[in-house]
């Protein structure tokens, strides 16, 4: 089936022409992500676009459009606003892009803090909504201002929030998820509990979503307060005890080693030449306290400022998480990222070993969350200068082999991107709700369509 005809056919279905999208700069933008994060992934992917787009407005739409994809054989990839950094949403094999951004309604927040809404729903709008109504998001991603709630659940880990409430996948964040299936006659299919595990993270690869039930947390007045310190171990230090204390509320814990903090152009007022600079957002009934212990253990503060929600001036979060790789790379493109988790243990010890066989080749930028068992461990979204993938691949086998664990951003892939189950779960859900593989194929590698 020619795109023409592939079109003509969805025009049909949506009765809708204006919802079907097939020019070719259109096309260009839907089909893609921050993947040039990664030198590897924009040589293998910028050429790979979808044959067209459709919009739907309604689970019903999303049901209809599947169900003609699966009889025609017709691969779809689910898309949210874009925002991720691993190629996601790039479909591998053209198709349909199903771009859900239409989608955007917040249903509700139920009495006891949870936020039901459709996938295409920003983040922001919903921060903003929530703490209206005295609740807030437990985390968000950098990208709070563009990322869409489905986005974030398919393709997401954590973020800002992470280093109180840990990841999406842990302590019943995400309530619950309804997706619809990819079979002859799609099902809605609603997972509840541990189930939600079978979808988060997967891709758009076993499922498409189309609502969400969103656990929020109890607003907070927070401050966000940066200080700079002499050395990246003092700052380490003292940003570490704010992360792992109970005797802090705190919403984000971040140390960026010089010179990332020359980076950030925009609040150059709060860098200091040649420091380390941590940044904490804070209760604002701890935010005097938080200065003092700051200055105990040798740092200057910076700044201090409120948090009113996204539009925040400044909004600090823009500089954390995957931001700081791009403002690194709006310095010199040359500058990538790793994802790494450093064991609490044993993280001095890896930061000195990294530092002695790569010198400055890495910079450490270090986010704080608590991982699935209650523990604050210093994760950490290192710069690395790149030179030639031999180099890269190099240095992710050193950390790999001194402890650190790596979910590989350089690869286009749930297994080797370090997020895939090792239960299977998402797997086995892949083999029951898109049987023929038509879901974002080729990005679960350990899937085989079975043939009969």
């Amino acid at each position: 089936m020619t795109a023409e005809e592939l079109a003509g056919k969805l025009v049909e279905l949506l009765e809708d022409a204006e919802r079907v999208l097939t020019a070719r700069p259109v096309l260009e933008k839907l089909s893609k992500d921050f993947y040039w994060y990664s030198p590897i992934l924009k040589r293998q992917l910028e050429e790979k676009t979808g044959d067209v787009a459709v919009q739907p407005v309604s689970t019903e739409e999303v049901v209809a459009v599947v169900r003609f994809a699966y009889a025609a054989g017709v691969p779809v990839t689910v898309r949210g606003a874009g925002t991720g950094n691993y190629g996601q949403c790039i479909p591998l094999e053209g198709g349909i892009v199903l771009d859900l951004s239409r989608m955007d309604k917040l249903e509700e927040i139920t009495p006891d803090g949870v936020a039901v809404c459709q996938p295409g729903l920003r983040l922001a709008p919903l921060e903003v909504e929530a703490r209206r109504q005295d609740w807030e998001l437990r985390m968000y991603p950098s990208t709070l201002a563009k990322a869409t709630v489905g986005g974030f659940l398919a393709g997401g880990s954590g973020g800002i929030g992470s280093v109180t409430h840990g990841g999406l996948r842990d302590f019943d964040n995400v309530r619950a998820v309804e997706v619809v299936t990819m079979e002859a006659e799609p099902r809605v299919v609603k997972h509840e509990g541990e189930a939600v595990r079978e979808i988060l993270h997967s891709w758009g690869t076993n499922g498409v979503i189309t609502r969400a039930w969103f656990a929020l947390t109890p607003a907070v007045e927070w401050v966000q307060v940066t200080a700079a310190f002499f050395t990246y171990e003092e700052g380490f230090r003292f940003a570490r005890k704010v992360a792992e204390s109970e005797r802090w509320q705190k919403r984000l814990v971040t140390v960026f080693e010089w010179p990332i903090p020359s980076f950030f152009t925009p609040v150059k007022q709060v860098v200091a030449e040649g420091k380390t600079l941590v940044l904490v957002m804070i209760a604002n009934v701890q935010a005097g306290a938080l200065k003092l212990a700051a200055e105990e253990a040798g740092g200057k503060v910076t700044f201090v400022g409120p948090y009113t929600g996204p539009k925040s001036q400044p909004l600090m979060s823009d500089y954390t998480w995957n931001h700081t790789t791009l403002w690194a790379m709006k310095a010199d493109p040359k500058w990538t990222y790793l994802q790494a988790g450093f064991l609490p243990e044993r993280c001095m010890e890896q930061f000195r070993l990294l530092r002695e066989k790569y010198g400055e080749e890495i910079l450490f930028h270090i986010e704080f969350m608590k991982n699935g068992e209650g523990v604050v461990v210093p994760g950490g979204i290192p710069l690395v200068y790149y030179t030639t993938d031999e180099r890269l691949k190099e240095m992710i086998a050193y950390c790999r082999e001194i402890g650190v664990f790596i979910a590989n951003p350089h690869v286009n892939n749930l297994e080797d991107g370090g997020r895939f189950r090792s239960d299977n779960v998402q797997l086995a859900a892949k083999r029951k709700y898109d049987p023929k593989g038509l879901l974002n194929p080729g990005k679960m590698l350990s899937f085989e369509v079975q043939r009969s």
